[in-house]
């Protein structure tokens, strides 16, 4: 019984981080890189082969932008929005870049609502 339930559960893992994974529009390499692992390793984690330590998850969770019990929950995680997708790739930035970056989309936003969105 034991042993079903651990496998219930990687598969489950498996499922909810290929989905958060994805909406990101991230691969198995870029998560392998900005977790510290191999990729074999996500591949791994992906297919329910394995379970991931409590440290890994944790910091799985903070780069995918969800909390851990959205990982291991029985339905998936709410599709990621825009504003989710922008967090995560400002979050690979430098201060500076991030700053940069917030400017121009501000500078861009006003400038398509100033002329109507055409």
């Amino acid at each position: 019984m034991v042993g079903n339930a651990v496998h219930i559960l990687n598969v489950r893992l498996g499922r909810n981080l290929v989905h958060c994974r994805k909406a990101l529009a991230l691969t198995q390499e870029q998560l392998a890189h900005r977790l510290g692992v191999e990729t074999e390793t996500i591949s791994r984690f992906e297919r329910g082969a394995t379970l991931p330590s409590l440290k890994t998850l944790e910091k799985m969770a903070s780069i995918l932008n969800v909390r851990m019990a959205d990982l291991l929950d029985e339905s998936q995680p709410k599709p990621c929005d825009e504003t989710l997708l922008m967090h995560a790739w400002l979050q690979q930035l430098s201060p500076p870049d991030k700053e940069f970056v917030l400017k121009q989309l501000k500078t861009l936003c006003d400038h398509l609502s100033n002329n109507g969105g055409k």
